[in-house]
């Protein structure tokens, strides 16, 4: 859209529907239940999202399509609701629109919405969408633009807004071209090819046929069994082993572009001389219609009309006739017959469109194919590329965005309550997706070698750049600044470090303390570091404002009272601790963050702090230093390691987990010890020894008599080495034992998290205020039945240790007996706390950085300081990458590619140079075939991070000219089977060879540019092993990309992919022949773009999550309506925070889906999730893991939704993205084809369905072993198809081996095995039946009386019912007890179906609600 409207501090609605479940207690609701399904908040405005002007009933996509409709009336069902929704919310009303030419149409408004947002919708609405220049005005008065609409006099329901034509100025013209070249483009992908404007691409349409919600009503659901062809494409079946490129981007059939016009472009003639201003000429434009007719147009304050210039001759009286019209679109229908009648036909096709795939997303999502695009003719784009855009998208014309300012000033919003805390986060939001796509376009600039340098004397890679208010750096060691830190690799290292440093600070967001914007940004082989900038810096020398922390790595160290107290605010969630440092005076100065970390003061009076590089502490695994001893588990797995820099350090993510650890070793020890002192007491023993230590602690387990004692302290006792010695890691020798004592952990985990949450008050004794996220598959309960009976037992010395402990930190430990003090003293002792009557970890971040030196007086505490440090690098290594892996086996953790592995290994804290380590582990595991998807994804993500890294380097030595022959050839010797690939120096089109030699040798410092020419497979492939070796410590065993592929059964499109995203290349959608021993498989047409590889903060809307959070465990509970209510709230609070599109909208949009559909409202389960699904291709990526995933769920609704044909492309879409991000062998490939071979089974395609249903059988007993439940679920799925088939003797033999297994895992009462056992004694009927029929046969000949078999086709409904099953949506039977107190929740659901919500969905769900819970597993 055009006039932005980002300058305008959106109306933040009064929504509180908030307060009523602040603390995840469901209040009694109010409203009836059907506001439970609908959106509680009628204002879902956006700055991003021009279409939402929402309304109580409707949701954003809806509202736009409603807006646009020529009635523009809302369904009658919104009536009742907004009645409903009084108690929380001013109702929307409704206002007459009359706009010149078309009819008054009604239009739904909230009060809380600007003037503005009326404008937007008008300039979005098909039969308005040509108007730019106008106002509204209320009964001959204009409206201010800005004013919200309950503070305009007179306007109420009914009341009649007339849009009125206004005279044009200069900009208001060249907006207007700029909306209809919008329009003119609207369905043109190009944008989201070429990665601009915050365009991505979205195919879901392709395979749905248009909108999902309208077809189920048009189709009859009878008619469509006979139509549909469920042939997959070849390359989808199981076992293919061709993976084509081309389909990933099926041609959209909206895209082949109705041509409106030849060419519009300013025209030569620009800007007008003054006579012609003086006549009110604003600019002119040029025009060539389809019909071939060149025009000349003026655009005049007045309209627009054709003027009698051509090309050569200016003359700019109107031509005769002039068509004078004040819309540009008006005047070229008067002209062009084609351009009316195309141009409607465009706006219809634009407006069915679903708004999600027009929306822009908030960061740019670069695509890494493409087809080949005709560049056309475009002078926005020309004008854009050419001008700044100064003076046109910025809030204030003619100035460029201070983006300090903005920055600073959102984060000093007031954050009282949740309308403040929504407007502020929604401000932060906003700025920083602005400020990220103006860093990456001035990074690009700057490598592109468009900018010039401020201190342009300097050579290249010194050199710094101020563009648009940010400040540029490369990734280079400037000045030896990082030599004894590694040099170029640690200043390569230092920015996403320092971004990481960026990102924690801004979370604690403490008031007054303020950081930079910084964007990262990796583009052709260069580290860019965008800043904004600290206002006055530029004019003073930087070692006068350093006011604290120092500039030369602590050689000179100052400090400053104000920033000591604004640090000690974050040094608590941070886990920092505060410390002195020597300097150069060796006099003590305090600290209260890493030395590295500077305090400058603006001009603006505000507090900055900036290098935050080393805000965590370091990672002692790859930092040798001498004369240090690390703990032995580190040793076992051959740590200290040298690394290519010093700049190591640990994640966030770790240290939360590792302090969580010791806060439960910390109350298991208080517990122990409370329980000794019981049993003591009881009989009548000696007291305890004065210090108890951890062995005093299981050598007295005898006298301990309660059983729970045992189980506690054996829980501990694993966890503690040689507690003597001053080296007491807490860290399980082994990871068997650390496997083991894990599992007990996790369960109390969990318990004491359900404890907190339920608190509502994080306990004052846990370090910080993060609690630990269970993962969703744990779902708050245990893994088996014992570990839940051990932490049940220890639990209630657990709770009183806890209240022990909080008290303590309450009162500083005064009125409690010295004993219970003791016992705190000594467990704090145990886990390394700094303090002595609460637990309380934190790091020093300065220890072990070269050159920091520390007082005398504290050599004990540094002591301890550095055993921590050993302790949480071991516990990386013995007990983080175990329980990955251990996630990994129970599938609780299921990478599917490079991006998805390095998540899992981010969540649990691991970095990713502990890759080759993981891999180590997973081999020598005897587990490892079940876990070889994961290895394979780890080799393959291994290879081609070190690729990147050559890649890098490789890039830096190329010239602009010779990019994509550059590229093409490393390509080639990365992947192409072709042995001895040539480089194609690009054969100078425009100088002649001779010419060219004399010239090269002129250019400074530019010496021989083709070196890359010279590279080749096997070098490359010989670099890649040693990089890993160097990097990873991890021993490839391939030398070329065949040897790769053999050895460990990669894809080479799959390491296509990961390389392109990792390093930004885009290439040619076309099929490449990797496999060629002739020709190589890349040649540089093929290579289409290079983008940038941008990193940046993500700010978070907290409210939000908040609630989505509440609500996840609602459900996981089971009250699925206070959760859905909860999670429906979150959804309208992200859409506050986030507009339209967000990751975690996404989330928030699939889960809404699954509630729907447990509850059983199908439809709306399937608008939610074909959301989902959009939201998820947009934002992440049309191939993401999660967006596979997103189809697999949609395919399933549509099943509900009984449109088979659609649910069935769903699948094979799902399935194809999926064999070309991870191939066949995957656990989840084997989910996916269960679903397609029971939706295959449903259509009675027997045959097909076997193939894929007996691929997941396969799959299953190789992941999950060959006993498992699910083997077992496979087995009886192949059993019903071949009994469709009536091939008795294969369904009998699946069945009995389900059965088996059936009743070796839960026995022969459970009720699974007594189905197994029934479906086989009638499969055993069956059978035997059929038989007598053919012996008949045989005998009797022709007149054999032959008895009818039944052959019957599965029924819908029982197809359903297993492709629940296999989705994890499972009805649970429950106790008498259950039955009772989910009585009043049934009668409450019943209520809602009784309101005709979606009855005829459920008449077959009707008896399975009564008696029995869906839960979401």
């Amino acid at each position: 859209m055009v006039s932005k409207t980002d300058d305008i501090p959106a109306s933040v609605p009064n929504c509180t529907a908030v307060d009523l479940a602040e603390d995840g207690e469901t209040p009694d609701s109010a409203e009836s239940d059907r506001t439970a399904l609908k959106k509680p908040c009628p204002c879902e405005h956006s700055a991003s999202a021009v279409v939402m002007n929402g309304d109580a009933g409707h949701d954003q996509a809806e509202e736009a399509e409603s807006k646009q409709d020529s009635s523009g009336d809302a369904d009658p069902g919104d009536d009742g609701n907004e009645q409903e929704v009084i108690v929380i919310q001013d109702t929307g009303f409704t206002v007459k629109i009359q706009a010149p030419g078309t009819e008054p149409f009604d239009l739904q408004v909230s009060p809380q919405e600007m003037v503005q947002e009326i404008h937007q919708v008008l300039m979005d609405r098909e039969d308005t969408c040509h108007r730019t220049c106008f106002s509204l005005q209320l009964d001959g008065n204009v409206l201010d633009n800005f004013a919200e609409l309950k503070s305009i006099e007179g306007l109420q329901e009914g009341s009649l807004l007339k849009v009125v034509e206004e005279p044009y100025t200069v900009r208001e013209a060249r907006i207007h071209v700029r909306h209809i070249r919008d329009l003119l483009k609207s369905l043109d992908p190009s944008d989201a090819y070429n990665g601009v404007d915050c365009n991505s691409l979205s195919f879901l349409s392709v395979f749905t046929d248009g909108d999902l919600g309208d077809s189920g009503k048009r189709k009859k659901k009878g008619s469509e069994l006979e139509q549909i062809d469920c042939t997959p494409p070849e390359h989808i079946l199981p076992g293919s082993k061709e993976r084509p490129l081309v389909p990933l981007q099926p041609q959209n059939k909206d895209w082949k572009p109705l041509q409106c016009l030849k060419v519009l472009t300013m025209s030569g003639w620009n800007p007008p001389p003054g006579n012609r201003k003086m006549h009110g000429d604003l600019m002119y434009l040029s025009v060539v219609t389809v019909e071939e007719r060149n025009v000349s147009i003026t655009a005049s304050t007045r309209g627009f009309y054709l003027n009698q210039s051509t090309t050569y001759t200016f003359n700019p009286k109107p031509a005769n006739p002039s068509f004078l019209s004040h819309s540009l679109v008006e005047l070229l229908s008067q002209i062009s017959p084609a351009f009316k009648k195309n141009f409607t036909a465009l706006q219809k096709k634009r407006v069915q469109r679903h708004p999600f795939e027009r929306i822009a997303t908030p960061f740019q999502v670069y695509s890494w194919t493409a087809p080949q695009i005709d560049h056309a003719m475009d002078c926005v784009r020309a004008e854009d590329a050419y001008t700044s855009r100064l003076g046109y998208e910025e809030h204030i014309p003619g100035q460029t965005r201070d983006w300090n300012e903005e920055l600073q000033t959102t984060r000093e919003l007031p954050r009282k309550n949740l309308p403040e805390r929504l407007l502020r986060e929604r401000a932060i939001f906003k700025v920083h997706s602005d400020f990220a796509a103006a860093a990456t376009r001035g990074a690009m600039a700057v490598i592109d070698g468009n900018v010039m340098a401020i201190n342009p004397g300097e050579e290249t890679r010194m050199q710094m750049f101020i563009w648009n208010n940010i400040f540029f750096s490369l990734g280079f060691d400037v000045r030896d600044h990082y030599k004894e830190l590694g040099g170029d690799a640690a200043a390569h290292a230092a920015p996403t470090n320092d971004l990481n440093g960026v990102r924690a600070y801004g979370a604690v967001d403490v008031e007054g303390l303020y950081t930079l914007g910084t964007v990262v940004v990796d583009y052709r082989g260069y580290r860019v570091t965008a800043q904004s900038i600290i206002p006055g810096i530029l004019e003073r020398e930087q070692e006068q404002s350093v006011i604290y922390g120092s500039i030369d790595f602590g050689k000179t160290v100052v400090s400053h009272p104000k920033y000591l107290e604004l640090l000690e605010k974050t040094s608590r969630p941070l886990k920092v601790q505060r410390h002195c440092v020597l300097n150069e005076k060796d006099t003590a100065v305090e600290l209260c963050s890493s030395v590295e970390c500077k305090g400058i003061i603006g001009n603006d009076g505000r507090h900055y702090i900036l290098d935050l590089l080393r805000t965590f502490p370091p990672d002692l695994n790859f930092l040798p230093v001498e004369g240090e001893e690390l703990s032995p588990e580190s040793q076992k797995q051959g740590f200290p390691r040298q690394h290519r820099h010093r700049l190591a350090c640990l994640r966030q993510e770790l240290i939360e987990a590792f302090v969580e650890h010791r806060y439960l070793l910390f109350m298991k020890m208080a517990a122990l010890q409370l329980m000794q002192q019981k049993a003591n007491k009881e009989s009548k023993t000696a007291a305890l020894p004065e210090s108890i230590s951890p062995e005093s602690v299981s050598d007295s387990k005898p006298t301990a008599a309660p059983e729970a004692s045992e189980k506690a302290s054996e829980a501990a006792t694993p966890a503690f080495d040689s507690p003597t010695s001053s080296e007491s890691t807490l860290t399980p020798e082994d990871t068997a034992e650390s496997e083991a004592a894990l599992g007990q952990e996790t369960t109390s985990e969990s318990q004491e998290t359900s404890a907190r949450d339920s608190s509502a008050v994080p306990p004052v004794t846990a370090n910080g205020t993060h609690e630990p996220t269970i993962p969703e598959s744990q779902n708050g309960g245990c893994d088996s039945p014992l570990e839940g009976k051990e932490a049940d037992e220890a639990i209630p010395e657990l709770a009183q240790a806890k209240e022990l402990a909080e008290s303590l930190a309450a009162d500083d430990g005064s009125g409690i007996d010295p004993k219970s003090r003791e016992v705190v003293l000594n467990a704090c002792k145990a886990v390394g706390s700094i303090s002595n009557t609460s637990f309380d970890i934190r790091f020093n971040p300065d220890i072990f950085s070269p050159g920091v030196r520390f007082p005398e007086d504290s050599a004990e505490e540094i002591q301890k300081q550095k055993q921590l440090l050993k302790d949480a690098a071991a516990f990386l290594v013995s007990c983080q990458i175990p329980s990955l892996i251990k996630d990994c086996l129970d599938h609780t953790a299921l990478p599917m590619d490079g991006a998805t592995l390095t998540e899992a290994l981010h969540q649990r804290g691991i970095n990713v140079r502990y890759l080759g380590n993981v891999l180590e582990f997973v081999d020598k595991m005897p587990a490892k075939p079940q876990l070889e998807h994961v290895y394979r994804i780890g080799i393959t993500e291994l290879i081609t991070r070190c690729t990147k890294h050559i890649f890098k380097t490789y890039l830096q030595g190329v010239e602009l000219s010779a990019l994509s022959a550059a590229v093409s050839h490393f390509l080639n010797c990365f992947l192409s089977s072709f042995p001895d690939a040539v480089a194609h120096l690009p054969a100078d089109e425009l100088v002649s060879r001779k010419k060219n030699k004399r010239r090269r040798n002129r250019v400074p410092g530019g010496g021989d540019n083709t070196a890359w020419a010279s590279l080749t497979p096997s070098e490359l492939w010989k670099n890649i092993a040693s990089e890993a070796l160097s990097y990873y410590h991890f021993t490839l065993q391939c030398e070329s990309a065949d040897q790769a592929v053999e050895k460990y059964g990669l894809q080479k499109i799959t390491l296509l992919r990961e390389i392109s995203v990792k390093t930004g290349i885009q290439i040619l959608i076309k099929e490449y022949n990797f496999d060629s021993r002739h020709k190589p498989a890349f040649t540089e047409e093929d290579i289409l773009n290079i983008f940038p590889v941008v990193k940046h903060v993500n700010p978070k809307a907290s409210d939000a999550f908040h609630f989505f959070q509440s609500g996840q465990a609602k459900v996981q509970q089971g009250f699925l309506k206070e959760g859905c209510e909860l999670i429906n709230e979150a959804l309208n609070l992200f859409n506050n925070v986030y507009g339209a599109m967000h990751v975690e909208i996404c989330a928030c949009l699939r889960l809404l889906a699954r509630l729907n559909y447990i509850i059983g409202d199908h439809p709306e389960a399937l608008s939610n999730q074909q959301k989902a699904v959009l939201m998820s291709e947009r934002v992440l990526g049309i191939e993401h893991p999660n967006t596979i995933q997103e189809y697999m769920h949609l395919a399933l609704y549509c099943f509900a939704n009984g449109q088979l044909s659609t649910a069935l492309k769903l699948l094979y879409r799902a399935r194809y993205l999926m064999l070309l991000v991870c191939g066949e062998d995957h656990p989840e490939m084997a989910l996916l084809d269960s679903n397609i071979g029971l939706v295959l089974h449903g259509v009675m395609e027997y045959d097909l369905s076997l193939r894929f249903l007996e691929n997941a059988l396969s799959i299953n007993s190789k992941y999950h072993g060959p006993r498992s439940l699910k083997v077992a679920l496979s087995n009886h799925l192949v059993a019903r198809v071949y009994e469709s088939k009536a091939e008795f003797r294969s369904a009998l033999q699946h069945e009995k081996e389900g059965y088996t297994i059936y009743k070796n895992q839960v026995g022969e009462a459970h009720e699974k095995t007594k189905e197994s056992s029934e479906y086989l004694k009638y499969l055993t009927q069956q059978a035997v039946a059929l038989q007598r029929t053919m012996n008949e046969i045989y005998k009797n000949g022709s007149n054999a009386s032959i008895m009818p078999l039944k052959f019957t086709a599965p029924s819908m409904a029982s197809v359903l019912e297993q492709l629940n099953i296999i989705n994890g949506i499972i009805f649970i039977p429950l106790s008498q007890k259950d039955l009772e107190n989910l009585k009043a929740e049934v009668q409450r659901r019943q209520q809602l179906q009784d309101s005709g919500k979606a009855e005829e969905h459920q008449e077959d769900s009707q008896l399975v609600l009564d008696d029995k819970l869906p839960v979401d597993d």
